[in-house]
């Protein structure tokens, strides 16, 4: 299953009025409740912001499994910001629709979880992808790599290019994101144990705006004379960081590492002003999102489905924390940045 090399963006359903839904796909006129009867499953995700070339590859790979699994309608739609309660509206709007499987990647756990918890009360298949709801009822969060994997790989990988000491500063996304947050607690512990002679000197948040990453790295450089190194913490603040460095001449200088996607990343990656991007598949990301939402929907064993699953290898589930883990999380270079189109 060649997911990475998929040359075809596919940019579905990019109003964010929730009545225009209904054009996304074919409604399951069989409501919630499943493939009763051989009606389909209809799987819907709400990524945090539609638009953004990370989610817009989740949506490619989600509408693939759809195509290649029989019984699964993908639908996708999502706010233009990262707006909890634009978020939270979608949802509701989803349960109205009485669509068989929601699938959040929530701006905010916390408000998230109430709506979650209507929908299963609805009678909907409950689930979280890419960042987690995990005091919420949701039933499977498909994650992309281990917590421990992604803040150990980012901290790596920026000591490898700084030399193992220095100070350097956190750009992150969203305050409440609690896949961002979970990875900055890594960064810390890590950073403080395996690497002493390191520093981390500030943490600001961006939201999920390139542009206000670019002007927040510039900002802390200014503060920070002696700064050595910056991480973008999410796919739009990894190339903010790494353009503020390049405008501000300090390629060599200071050091960046990010969350980017392999398109975003690549001229920075070329450039040097980006050392590394920790990322993984994220169309197989989207594919493994679609899939689970129907077999969790049908009360189907994952582990016994997986191994049935060839393009799936890697992946692995964890029935006791419910969490399905693509794998290992990929480091992306110069050199390996070309093989991956999205």
């Amino acid at each position: 299953m060649a997911l990475s090399r998929n040359t075809t963006r596919i940019f579905a359903c990019a109003s964010v009025a929730v009545l225009a839904l209904a054009g996304c796909t074919q409604k399951n006129e069989g409501g919630a409740g499943g493939a009763e009867g051989g009606d389909n499953v209809t799987v819907a995700f709400v990524p945090k912001i539609q638009g953004i070339p990370y989610f817009e590859a989740m949506n490619t790979g989600g509408k693939q499994a759809a195509e290649e699994m029989d019984g699964v309608e993908w639908v996708y739609n999502g706010p233009t910001s990262a707006d909890p309660a634009s978020q939270t509206q979608i949802v509701r709007t989803l349960i109205q629709q009485q669509v068989d499987t929601i699938v959040v990647a929530p701006n905010d756990p916390n408000s998230m979880a109430p709506v979650l918890q209507e929908a299963k009360n609805k009678g909907a298949t409950v689930m979280t992808s890419d960042t987690d709801a995990p005091d919420s009822v949701r039933e499977v969060f498909v994650s992309q790599a281990s917590t421990e994997g992604i803040g150990k790989a980012l901290t790596d990988e920026l000591m490898k290019a700084m030399g193992g000491s220095g100070k350097y500063a956190i750009v992150s996304c969203g305050e409440t994101a609690e896949n961002l947050n979970s990875w900055i607690e890594v960064q810390k512990s890590y950073t403080a144990s395996e690497y002493p002679d390191a520093e981390i000197v500030d943490i600001v948040y961006a939201g999920e705006d390139q542009a206000r990453a670019t002007a927040m790295a510039t900002d802390l450089m200014n503060a920070n004379p002696d700064l050595k190194g910056i991480v973008g913490e999410c796919t739009t603040s990894a190339p903010g960081v790494a353009q503020a460095v390049q405008e501000a001449g300090k390629v060599g200088e200071v050091f960046t590492v990010g969350l980017g996607t392999p398109n975003s990343m690549e001229p920075f990656l070329k450039s040097g002003a980006s050392s590394a991007s920790v990322l993984w598949d994220v169309e197989k990301l989207g594919y493994l999102t679609a899939w689970a939402g129907y077999h969790v929907n049908q009360g189907n064993d994952l582990n016994a489905e997986l191994e049935n699953a060839p393009e799936l290898e890697g992946v692995s589930f964890d029935p006791e924390s419910k969490v399905l883990l693509l794998g290992d999380p990929l480091v992306l270079t110069e050199q390996n940045v070309g093989d991956y189109d999205y």
